[in-house]
């Protein structure tokens, strides 16, 4: 069933860029990808937000969507929102309905930077779920969050204690360690010089590293020493 804003997406949908996405996509069948860009969908989302309020409240109300679209103005809404238990109500019922990498890459409510206390509470409950994109979403939000001035070293153990045998959470594992190097790298180098990370996310961690433009060719020198 088309939800009441597919006309909308459908207006900016691009058939071409759908079959790009596809590629990019696998967990999403090419007839559920409308093809809109993300700089669009959130363009969409808060102008839907701040001027059709009750119809975007229906909109949440309807899960599941049928389309990537769909899902990820669902996101985008869910991101304009100000009320941090309202948002984390919505969190909870949308993250199992998410099946994809993008969608879940760009949910990240502003609101959560300004409640920390209460994200910390909802991150360990997240990444031990056993939804794969909860676990990608929770481990994505210890990355986006708590790796500046909220840092703590113990939340490096929360990331690789993430025992999940899917490729997107083990990327995303490896991506927090790939950041983690560039922003606590005292705390967050003796998890890949003690092979601390499983070989798989071990080495993409590396790899991810080497790529960064934050990361010193001294330390990428050191690191590509530490491949196993």
């Amino acid at each position: 069933m088309e939800s009441i804003f597919y006309p909308a997406l459908a207006e900016l949908a691009d058939s071409g860029y759908a079959d790009f996405q596809s590629k990019l996509i696998p967990t999403v069948d090419r007839e559920a990808i409308l093809g809109v860009r993300v700089p669009l969908l959130r363009a969409l989302a808060n102008s839907l937000y701040r001027e059709h309020p009750e119809e975007c409240r229906a909109f949440l109300q309807q899960c599941p969507h049928v389309y990537l679209e769909e899902n990820g103005l669902h996101a985008l809404l869910v991101c304009e929102m100000q009320d941090m238990e309202e948002v984390l109500a919505a969190t909870e019922r949308f993250l199992p309905f998410i099946s994809d990498w993008a969608t879940c890459d760009i949910f990240s409510p502003k609101v959560f930077a300004k409640y920390p206390a209460l994200l910390l509470q909802q991150i360990p409950v997240w990444i031990k779920s056993e939804h794969t994109y909860t676990v990608r979403f929770g481990v994505g939000m210890l990355m986006q969050h708590f790796l500046g001035a909220g840092f703590r070293p113990e939340y490096l153990d929360w990331a690789a204690g993430v025992k999940h045998g899917d490729y997107y959470v083990r990327m995303m594992v490896a991506w927090y360690f790939a950041t983690a190097l560039a922003k606590q790298q005292e705390a967050s180098l003796p998890y890949i010089e003690e092979r601390r990370l499983e070989p798989w996310t071990h080495n993409r961690a590396i790899q991810k590293a080497i790529e960064s433009r934050r990361i010193a060719p001294e330390l990428k020198d050191y690191l590509r020493g530490l491949k196993v």
